[in-house]
């Protein structure tokens, strides 16, 4: 009898985290409905004999070919109804699988994801990356409307709410990429991940491609992300977020382009003080006002958050830098898709 759910986990490199993963997995409620393959990016380390030392299924890249193009991999070996993706560092809880499996008994859901829950030690960085969590789903509010106007006002809206949006068991737009499951059929009908987007938005472009169906969160069944964070590799992903944008924008001609407004504005007026040396305090001070969230915490006695929004501001710079750059560097890789040539799928 096929396996109820497969989970596919991507890794690069992830000797060292993956054997956590497994052991999570091999503890799992429904366990013995369960199929574990790991697709081997083409790892430099013993992440192989890691895998197949927890009993899971090995499928190896010859080449690193980034997370859609690994994600579709698994899928395409994968022989359950349902099929969950995980990243190597992310650790699920026992009723992970019967959880996002539950999901699946509500009428017309297409796919089930949950949260990815920041457990990252002790110090700013990981108390930063709790209050700033990048891994929410895209809520359905972002299918509204493209115009420009609502997407501002989305956008103010986050940086001045209190608190995240509601945490119920809701339907959303598109789930993060390391908690996440689909039915196959609805997978495999959508032409699966498409391998051209390296790291990170290929949630948001399967998605799009999707046959009809619900996306449903599931708050009761997190994952937790564990790893080392640096402020480095914060700036270094808001890049691949960027560029990722970037992709969206140049394949899917009515999404509108991805730029934050508030790096101009600061940028805009640190020109001006260089003339006008009386406006300088206005960029030191301004992004405490336009990331009020940071202010708010600080007066409940986190002081530190008060430089939460120096490191937003920063994030939102490199996803634009990275936006701007994608828009050049993939200026004619979704041409085929527009004239009717080529899809671009996987194979």
């Amino acid at each position: 009898m096929p396996p109820s759910l497969s989970v596919v986990v991507c890794s690069y490199d992830g000797a060292a985290r993956l054997g956590r993963t497994l052991d999570a997995l091999a503890a799992q409620t429904v366990r013995a409905d369960l199929e574990i393959i790991v697709v081997d990016d083409a790892s430099r380390d013993a992440t192989g004999h890691v895998a197949r030392g927890h009993g899971a299924t090995v499928i190896r890249h010859d080449t690193n070919r980034g997370a859609a193009a690994a994600r579709d991999t698994g899928l395409r070996a994968a022989k359950g109804r349902v099929v969950a993706f995980l990243d190597d560092d992310c650790e699920p809880g026992p009723r992970w699988a019967e959880l996002l499996l539950g999901g699946y008994a509500e009428d017309g859901v297409a796919g089930v994801g949950g949260p990815i829950v920041p457990e990252t030690g002790d110090g700013f960085l990981p108390r930063f990356l709790e209050r700033n969590n990048r891994h929410e789903p895209l809520e359905l509010d972002l299918t509204v409307s493209a115009a420009l106007p609502y997407r501002f006002w989305l956008y103010l809206r986050r940086q001045w709410r209190a608190a995240p949006p509601s945490r119920g068991r809701r339907d959303v737009h598109a789930f993060s990429g390391g908690n996440m499951s689909y039915e196959r059929e609805a997978l495999l009908a959508a032409g699966g991940f498409d391998p051209r987007f390296r790291y990170a938005a290929e949630e948001e472009d399967l998605s799009r491609r999707l046959p009809r169906g619900r996306l449903v969160f599931v708050p009761q069944a997190p994952v937790a992300h564990r790893y080392a964070p640096t402020v480095r590799g914060l700036l270094r992903r808001s890049l691949a977020y960027g560029r990722g944008a970037a992709m969206q924008y140049r394949k899917w001609p009515g999404v509108r382009p991805t730029l934050f407004p508030w790096p101009a504005l600061v940028a805009g007026l640190a020109v001006v003080a260089v003339r006008w040396p009386a406006v300088a305090p206005a960029p030191a001070l301004l992004p405490l006002l336009l990331y009020p969230v940071g202010l708010r915490h600080a007066l409940r006695g986190r002081a530190e958050a008060l430089a939460d929004p120096y490191l937003r501001l920063a994030q939102e710079t490199c996803e634009n830098i990275g936006f701007l750059h994608g828009l050049w560097a993939f200026r004619r890789m979704f041409a085929e898709d527009r004239t009717g040539r080529g899809g671009g799928q996987s194979t």
